[in-house]
């Protein structure tokens, strides 16, 4: 499985996603971004936007944002 998320350092939604990945043993890499939006030109490169948390999910073709809809995702398609 290729889970990546792109969290930022201190971000309470991000610790949600990471929170909700550990609790269920999946297996993911984080890409701590930088704090300042016009620097996170990897996330717009992947999702089209800038702001964090993003999944992406290379297995199932799957980029997403918005910590309530990478809760869900998780819950219904990644645990276990």
């Amino acid at each position: 499985m290729s889970i990546t998320l792109y969290a930022l350092d201190g971000c309470p939604f991000c610790v949600k996603v990471h929170d909700a990945l550990e609790a269920n043993e999946i297996e993911y890499e984080t890409v701590w971004t930088e704090a300042m939006h016009s620097d996170r030109n990897e996330v717009k490169r992947v999702s089209g936007q800038r702001g964090v948390p993003v999944l992406v999910d290379e297995d199932r073709g799957v980029t997403m944002a918005e910590s309530e809809k990478i809760l869900e995702y998780i819950d219904q398609t990644l645990a276990q």
